[in-house]
């Protein structure tokens, strides 16, 4: 697996997923490979969701954005409960935003861009609640191959 990011920018990515998750009890995962081979990037997406278990927070609020560096495929797929709220247009203008900071070489950017908007999307249906929520899913970068 080629390495896309310096470690500057990996904490970057890590912090954008830690505000994003600050204010709201949703969860904001990346999934970063270098492939998407046989599918389109939306099922790629989804399969990834339901395999690292994001299906299972409490409120359906899990939201996966997904790349595949070589293939510059992008993804964004919510769980139900939150894609209830935001619709399917809002995840194609999120990717939209996220491949104009691509194709100007800001990959890091039009990540970290498109987590924060994730982040406030889901603080508007999903607040924080100190009494009950809790980090149901880990605040990491995972690469496949």
């Amino acid at each position: 697996m080629k390495d896309y990011f310096s470690a500057e920018e990996k904490e970057r990515l890590l912090e954008a997923i830690r505000l994003a998750e600050q204010r709201t009890s949703g969860e904001v995962r990346l999934f970063i490979e270098s492939r998407c081979k046989y599918v389109s990037a939306v099922d790629r997406a989804q399969e990834l969701f339901f395999e690292l278990k994001m299906d299972k927070t409490a409120d359906r609020n899990g939201t996966l954005v997904y790349v595949a560096m070589e293939d510059r495929q992008v993804a964004v797929f919510g769980d139900e409960g939150i894609h209830q709220k935001v619709s399917q247009k809002y995840w194609e203008e999120e990717i939209n935003k996220m491949l104009l900071h691509f194709k100007q070489m800001h990959v890091v950017d039009g990540l970290c861009q498109c987590i924060a908007d994730i982040g406030e999307a889901l603080y508007q249906h999903f607040p924080y609640n100190s009494q009950t929520d809790k980090n149901e899913l880990p605040d990491d970068i995972v690469f496949g191959k």
